[in-house]
């Protein structure tokens, strides 16, 4: 039952950040009429700290202050990599597949909140850190 919960939280939590994150892509992309790569630049960034706090807070409830540093050090590398995977995933997806810029985006944030799930579970927000 503690791993559904974890679960549920992951999602909950990742779903409010995909909302931020997809919110922001959208209003970027068609009302400030920013390029659609470059919205998803700023969408993503704005969605790791959401995604950060609600992950290590409520998530995964992990309240040590004393390596905060450590874990956003680790969690930042994670997002930059997910950044690359999300941004070529979409411009392949848009360009290549022909799908609208905001399924692209959910198709991949899905596929990458699938491994983070347990890179955070058992890496990141671990009580015994692994790096």
């Amino acid at each position: 039952m503690k791993h559904f919960h974890h679960l549920f939280k992951y999602v909950v939590s990742g779903g409010s950040s995909a909302c931020a994150n997809l919110g922001t892509l959208y209003l970027l992309t068609e009302y400030a009429h920013i390029h659609y790569l470059q919205s998803a630049v700023i969408s993503f960034i704005l969605a790791f700290f959401i995604s950060f706090l609600l992950q290590k807070f409520w998530t995964f409830q992990d309240m040590r202050k004393e390596i905060v540093h450590w874990q956003m050090m680790w969690y930042l590398f994670l997002s930059l990599v997910n950044l690359l995977i999300n941004t070529v995933l979409i411009f392949s997806l848009v360009e290549y597949a022909h799908l609208w810029y905001i399924a692209a985006a959910v198709v991949s944030g899905a596929l990458l909140a699938i491994s983070n799930f347990f890179i955070y579970k058992h890496v990141i927000f671990t009580t015994e850190p692994v790096l």
